[in-house]
Formats: C-alpha cells, structure tokens, sequence
C-alpha cells in the first residue's frame, strides 16, 4: 500500500507538471493525491467499500483539501483538484472495456465498462457536492498581528 500511495504522489505531482500547475504548488498536489489514493485504498481494502463508494468518499476528500488549499494559497482550487484527482480516474477500467471489444468479450466489455462509468460518474458527484458548499465556509480565519488599520 505505501508503493502505491508513494506513486500516487509521484504520478500526481507529474501530472501537476503537465498541467503547468505553478512549481510551488507542486507538494500539495501531490499530497493531497497521495491522501485521496491512500483513502481510496484503505476504503476498499480494510474497509470492504465497493470502489464506487470509495471513489466518491476519496473525491469529496480530495476536492474539500482543494478548497482549503486553494484559500490558504489564494489560488484557483482547480490547480490541486484537478491533479489531485488524478489517482483516481477509472484509466484501468476503460482500458479493459477497450481490451475486451476489441477480443469480442461483450459480456466482460460491458461488466468492466459499467464498473468505470459508475466510477467516473461518483467523482463528478463528489466534484460537483463540494464546490457547492458557500466559499465562505473554506476562509480561514486568520489572527490580525501587529496595529489595527488607522492606527
């Protein structure tokens, strides 16, 4: 589990790069890949979740350290949600419903295909449930330092 996690955040930390996320952003994309892969796993594994299940929790992770990230940094959340993500697409899935068409397995091609398709479908779900809780539940309140203005 910890190789996994660790490629999880190599791979999204180099899909952040693709993506042309600013360098500093970098580290926190990649662990908040890591974190949503690491959940995703352990839903499944330890938890018995179906990956349907366990792609909508670790999205709706993933998405909500996005929104506090992108507070914290003060940048667009979709530069840590969408490599953030990453991990997470259903890519094996629709690489054996490919497989399988093209070996006229129809019955595995629609099994494997369906497995994908309601996996994509939980991470837009859980996309679509954080972004829309109000902003103003994502600020951070900060502690004022130093003289209040006009002071």
């Amino acid at each position: 589990m910890i190789v996994q996690v660790i490629a999880a955040v190599v791979g999204t930390t180099a899909f952040a790069l693709l993506f042309e996320v600013p360098r500093q952003y970098y580290m926190t994309c990649g662990v908040i890949g890591g974190i949503g892969w690491f959940l995703y796993l352990f839903m499944v594994e330890k938890l018995g979740l179906t990956a349907v299940e366990a792609t909508f929790i670790a999205t709706v992770v993933v998405v909500l350290m996005s929104r506090f990230s992108a507070v914290k940094e003060r940048c667009p959340a979709t530069i840590f949600s969408i490599p953030g993500i990453f991990p997470l697409i259903p890519g094996g899935g629709i690489y054996w419903t490919a497989h399988y068409i093209v070996l006229n397995q129809y019955d595995k091609a629609m099994e494997s295909g369906m497995e994908a398709a309601k996996a994509a479908f939980a991470l837009v779900l859980g996309i679509i449930v954080v972004f829309e809780i109000p902003q103003k539940l994502f600020k951070i309140q900060r502690k004022e330092t130093g003289k209040k203005q006009g002071e």
